[in-house]
């Protein structure tokens, strides 16, 4: 019972607040303002129903109305009006956001540029002192490497010089090796002169003659240092080979190649001169192989010295080289300078970020030469519209020129029209007779008179034209009757004719060709006749027509000159 009298009380208070306040606590202008006024039922009725009372009560809904609207007019331009001040106060709100906003940009792109200049400048130190420590680097190999190619140069300065004075020494031996095989080969006639001459010959071409020898191979030592130093292997093999040609040489010495006549003792005394100089000159062989191999071993230890040198040059060179570099980047020194935009000018720029063919100069200088260049552009143009102008004047004067050639032609052939305009005698007469109209007057006169004795004889050559005709009627007649006869008789002639061609016929054809040749004679001399003729007639013709155009140009006017 208690939620039903709750629910009761609660519904009696919801539906009082619905009625009276609309549901609502608080009533709002604008709600107010939304609220339609209820018009009276009377005014679903006509006008002239409507009692005093009802007119009354729609004066007051009228006013009613009035005012409401009023009320919402006065609303409306306050809202427009808080709307307008609120969109000013909005938009003055964003102009300065976006202000600040701008300011705030402004800073941040400076802070960034500031910042991107000590990072180009961190970078720049950086890149110096990597550049300066990868040159010094390099400077060390390079000065280690020339220390070591130096040591190379002494050494084989002193192998040089080593090989130079043992070459001095051997060349010295050998020189007196050969100086003894030459007085050995000498002073054999000498030691021989007791014996005959040609004796002496043969035993010197026995001195001459030598053995036969196998020569064997003698292997080099590779690890010695010095190719031509004491080798127990080639001094053994050398003993070995000398042994062989001594052995080669006891045949040589053999008795039986003795010369016929020639003293036992000189023979042994030549073989043992033979033994001395075949002994002296295999010491002089190898003597000079020596000597060649000592010579090539200095060769070579010569280049070895020419390429360590070039090497040392090389790298004094790349040295020289490295220094300058290394002056130049300490010299060449990186600047950031910060510059407007509009004050690089360069070739093709297209955002370029390396300007290592700039050339930095002052802004005065730059001002001072577009100045000139535009002092410069102004006179060209100033000239070039003067050079535009006296061409527009010449061409202004030619065609003034062509203009006054043109009309003097034109005046020209009106002048030569009216001299050869056609200038009959009528306008002479007019123009020379001071009284053309009287003139005119008794022309016309003598005229008619003309005319009337023209009629006359008109008449009189009609009259007599037709008595000719009546003549002629009667001279056709007798005509007709003459034809009449005429054609009887030619009938008869007809037939006497054609008896007579058939007689001829009969006859023969010799007739006929002398009449053919006859007419054809005939024909030829009224040719001849009709060309005279016609060849007078032309001449006549000719004369005439000169006549004729003498008189017509007697008829132009003549044109004095004033």
């Amino acid at each position: 019972m208690e939620r039903l009298q709750q629910a009761r009380i609660s519904d009696e208070r919801q539906r009082g607040l619905m009625d009276m306040m609309g549901g609502v606590l608080e009533v709002k202008k604008e709600d107010i303002l939304r609220m339609v006024i209820p018009q009276p039922p009377f005014m679903a009725k006509a006008d002239a129903l409507w009692s005093e009372d009802e007119r009354k009560q729609f004066k007051e809904y009228e006013k009613k109305v009035k005012e409401l609207n009023e009320e919402r007019d006065k609303y409306r331009k306050s809202l427009e009006a808080e709307l307008k001040k609120l969109q000013n106060s909005i938009q003055e709100s964003t102009q300065n956001f976006d202000d600040h906003l701008k300011r705030l940009f402004e800073r941040r792109v400076k802070a960034e540029m500031v910042i991107n200049q000590e990072e180009l400048k961190i970078n720049n130190i950086i890149f110096s002192l990597l550049l300066d420590e990868e040159l010094s680097s390099r400077e060390q190999f390079l000065n280690n490497y020339l220390l070591k190619k130096q040591e190379e140069k002494t050494k084989t300065a002193e192998a040089i010089q080593k090989a130079r004075e043992d070459l001095d020494v051997f060349k010295e031996h050998h020189d007196m090796l050969v100086a003894e095989d030459k007085i050995l080969d000498r002073s054999f006639k000498k030691e021989f002169s007791d014996i005959l001459g040609h004796q002496v010959d043969v035993l010197y071409k026995l001195f001459k003659r030598r053995p036969r020898v196998h020569k064997q191979k003698t292997q080099a030592d590779v690890t010695s240092l010095v190719p031509y130093g004491e080798r127990p292997g080639s001094a053994k093999l050398n003993k070995e080979n000398l042994a062989q040609l001594m052995k080669s040489m006891d045949e040589l010495d053999n008795i039986n190649n003795m010369p016929e006549g020639l003293d036992p003792s000189v023979w042994e005394h030549f073989c043992s001169t033979r033994r001395a100089k075949v002994e002296n000159e295999y010491k002089v062989k190898q003597k000079a192989a020596c000597l060649l191999e000592m010579t090539t071993f200095l060769r070579k230890r010569m280049e070895e010295d020419d390429v360590v040198h070039h090497e040392i040059e090389k790298v004094f060179h790349e040295l020289i080289r490295l220094q300058d570099e290394k002056v130049r980047f300490q010299v060449n020194l990186t600047v950031q300078i910060l510059l407007k935009q509009g004050q690089v000018e360069l070739e093709n720029f297209q955002l370029m970020l390396e300007y290592s063919d700039a050339i930095l100069i002052n802004k005065n200088i730059i001002e001072d030469l577009n100045s000139v260049i535009r002092t410069q552009g102004q006179k060209k143009v100033a000239s070039m519209m003067e050079s535009k102008e006296v061409h527009k004047g010449i061409y202004q004067i030619e065609w003034e020129h062509k203009k006054m050639e043109m009309e003097m032609e034109d005046l020209n052939q009106r002048a030569w029209d009216i001299e050869m305009l056609f200038f009959s005698r009528d306008r002479q007469k007019y123009l020379n007779e001071p009284n053309y109209e009287n003139v005119i007057a008794i022309q016309i006169g003598i005229m008619e008179q003309t005319i009337s004795v023209i009629d006359k004889t008109h008449k009189k050559n009609v009259e007599n034209c037709k008595k000719l005709l009546k003549k002629l009627g009667k001279y056709s007649n007798q005509k007709d009757v003459a034809n009449y006869t005429l054609s009887c008789n030619l009938r008869e002639e007809l037939v006497a004719v054609s008896e007579r061609q058939d007689i001829c016929n009969e006859i023969g054809s010799k007739l006929t060709c002398e009449k053919i040749a006859r007419e054809r004679y005939d024909n030829q001399l009224k040719q001849q006749k009709l060309l005279n003729i016609s060849k007078q007639q032309a001449e006549q013709i000719s004369i005439l027509q000169a006549e004729v155009e003498r008189l017509r140009m007697k008829t132009f006017p003549a044109l004095i000159p004033m």
